[in-house]
């Protein structure tokens, strides 16, 4: 198979000099709750392009060891190869129907075909070790695991859920959400998060919806159609209020930023508790990045308070929309595994924008978008449950699938 390297280009620091990237301008989605943006490249969908080095350095390999702290490796996980592996998938599609939601279980739909389940990333000189579920929850003994973002994290939060009960089912863990506020509001279809406690060894591993990583409030309580004002430079009242009962914390965000759904939610920006009225900022995407860049500067600021906290931020997820955009014919219907090429050569993160907001901090970079760039065979593509005709999700993933992978890297950086 082909080798794949990812390149970014270099770009200025300063988010003053950021380029905008050119906002969606529609407001649909397979998923009703997580609207695809615009089709643009896979740097386009990083964010604007800039000249970073991942800088995570857990998972060093016995070669890295051995060498001198002048000349050590920082491992890099985004740099490797998938190989095929026996023992993959991690878990069945099957049954673990007790956490993993319908539309995304594969095996519950008309897909003749599994072969992507089969395969493993393989970094180049980390170790990697592989997932064994009771020593992950021995490792994470009274620690909460929480994933904040959109519904590519709450498919990584639903993937970890399968991958720590091995998709069976579990009648003793038990259901914490209301210690989080996560309680289904009148009308709503669905709370905005869910928590789960393993009480053997007192781990906990929760979701939080958060599109957006900021904060958002409305502004007329009295008024169902209020203007919402989304305050680009403060994070989400829900991290504000759970950070001290975290011990592990995964970001994300990206396909949520478009016009259309910005004007839909009534989302008015906000810089500094006012309207913003810089024109440059209100670029969706420039929007996008400040917000980005915020977020892991107020981590980063929290982290000396507590000590106990592990912060990361996912890179984000590339769609694979061919021959037209999600609603215009767009398709993936590729079923041939790596048919891209199996293999990351750069060095360079392919997310600019998250590798350079999370570079000199203590934020860590989950970085998996130049490995996920080569595994479009393993979205829902036109399986989907709930798709409508003639439109296929090339945005969300099969699981068992690549998200597993996520969580293998994350665990390895643990």
């Amino acid at each position: 198979m082909m080798g794949i390297s990812v390149s970014s280009e270099v770009m200025k620091s300063s988010l003053r000099d950021v380029l905008p990237v050119t906002p969606g301008s529609s407001d649909g989605s397979v998923e009703r709750e997580d609207p695809p943006t615009q089709h643009i490249s896979l740097h386009e969908q990083a964010g604007e392009s800039v000249d970073v080095h991942s800088t995570d350095v857990a998972g060093e390999s016995s070669t890295d060891k051995l060498s001198s702290s002048a000349t050590k490796k920082v491992c890099n996980y985004a740099k490797g190869r998938w190989i095929r592996d026996n023992r993959h998938p991690l878990y069945s599609g099957f049954k673990c129907k007790q956490w993993l939601s319908e539309m995304w279980a594969c095996r519950l739909t008309q897909r003749p075909d599994f072969s992507y389940e089969s395969f493993k990333w393989q970094p180049e000189d980390c170790n990697m070790p592989e997932f064994v579920s009771s020593e992950f929850l021995k490792r994470m003994q009274d620690k909460t695991i929480a994933f904040v973002g959109d519904s590519l994290g709450r498919q990584q939060f639903q993937s970890l859920m399968c991958m720590v009960t091995g998709g069976k089912e579990s009648p003793d863990v038990k259901d914490m959400g209301f210690e989080y506020g996560f309680v289904t509001p009148p009308g709503g279809a669905r709370p905005s998060g869910w928590a789960f406690r393993f009480p053997g060894t007192n781990t906990t591993i929760l979701y939080h919806w958060s599109s957006c990583l900021c904060d958002l409030e409305t502004l007329d309580r009295t008024d169902p159609k209020s203007n919402v004002a989304m305050h680009l430079d403060r994070p989400p009242s829900f991290l504000r209020q759970f950070l001290d009962r975290i011990d592990v914390l995964v970001l994300n965000t990206g396909h949520h930023w478009n016009r259309g759904k910005i004007n839909a939610n009534h989302w008015v920006m906000h810089v500094g508790g006012k309207p913003n009225t810089d024109r440059k900022l209100a670029a969706v995407g420039n929007a996008k990045n400040f917000t980005i860049y915020s977020v892991v500067k107020w981590l980063d600021s929290q982290l000396p308070k507590h000590p106990q906290l592990k912060a990361f931020f996912r890179t984000i997820s590339p769609r694979h929309f061919f021959n037209g955009e999600w609603n215009t014919g767009g398709s993936c219907e590729n079923t041939t595994p790596l048919a891209r090429g199996n293999q990351v050569l750069d060095d360079e993160s392919s997310d600019p924008t998250a590798a350079g907001a999370t570079r000199g901090t203590a934020v860590h970079l989950l970085d998996i978008t130049a490995p996920t760039q080569l595994r479009d065979e393993g979205h829902i593509s036109r399986y989907s449950i709930k798709a409508s005709q003639g439109i296929q999700d090339c945005l969300h993933w099969c699981l068992p699938g690549v998200p597993d992978t996520w969580n293998e890297i994350l665990a390895a950086q643990l």
